[in-house]
């Protein structure tokens, strides 16, 4: 199976390992926009553009499925896209609030970026829910700085909760930060990875496309994909 995987950088690697670890013997086209970095503070028109760029640069790999590794997307303009193209794509966020939803947790927070929150899209969740906008983490985190004391700033406007939904996919980066400081997490690659159900083939190839290529993102894919894979400088035309 050839699955088409995107986001605005770097995040959505950590929904492509949950996919190597889960469906290792598949061929991942993944592309991460990190020129046009963050989506989070862009308007649903701009997300339409720059997603619609990238999925028609995705099935030109011919691939059989794309899957939304972007919580601004998913959360914005998913239904859109699903409507606009006549192959199977796949969210994020749904999910998530599926398993939730069928959960015993009773109080639910939410990390995520501002267009995320504004959606309301977690609202959906029958539960208590606590939701926290962080437009500064996706940037640090994109440049490979520290962010533990812009999370800790965040972290104080939330209330005790059962769980912490990370609502961006780039957020996997401080689980286990979180996890020391006692919260639990919930990884949405990790939720969407249980719900698919994906044929392996023989072979496995991992193609890796970014609109910009520096060593600060070298590090960060070295950091969380543990296979080996093809990377390609790819700058699309975007035009509004």
């Amino acid at each position: 199976m050839r699955i088409g995987v995107f986001d605005s950088g770097i995040g959505g690697l950590f929904v492509l390992k949950e996919l190597i670890n889960n469906y290792p013997n598949n061929t991942y086209y993944y592309f991460g926009d990190n020129i046009n970095i963050p989506y989070g503070t862009k308007s649903k028109y701009e997300l339409k553009i720059l997603s619609s760029k990238i999925i028609d640069f995705l099935i030109t790999k011919e691939v059989d499925i794309i899957i939304i590794a972007c919580g601004t997307i998913s959360s914005n303009i998913y239904q859109e896209l699903k409507e606009k193209y006549n192959l199977p794509i796949y969210d994020i966020i749904s999910p998530t609030i599926e398993y939730l939803n069928n959960s015993d947790y009773k109080t639910v927070g939410v990390l995520a970026t501002e267009m995320t929150i504004k959606s309301n899209i977690f609202n959906k969740i029958n539960k208590e829910i606590y939701q926290i906008p962080c437009p500064k983490l996706v940037p640090l985190i994109e440049n490979n700085l520290d962010y533990q004391e812009t999370l800790d700033e965040y972290l104080k406007k939330l209330p005790k909760v059962d769980t912490i939904v990370l609502g961006c996919t780039h957020y996997p980066f401080f689980e286990d930060y979180l996890n020391r400081l006692n919260y639990k997490t919930i990884n949405m690659g990790k939720v969407l990875c249980e719900k698919l159900n994906l044929e392996n083939n023989k072979e496995s190839k991992v193609r890796l496309y970014f609109s910009k290529i520096n060593h600060d993102l070298v590090t960060n894919i070295d950091k969380i994909i543990k296979c080996d894979y093809q990377l390609e400088e790819l700058c699309l035309n975007y035009q509004k």
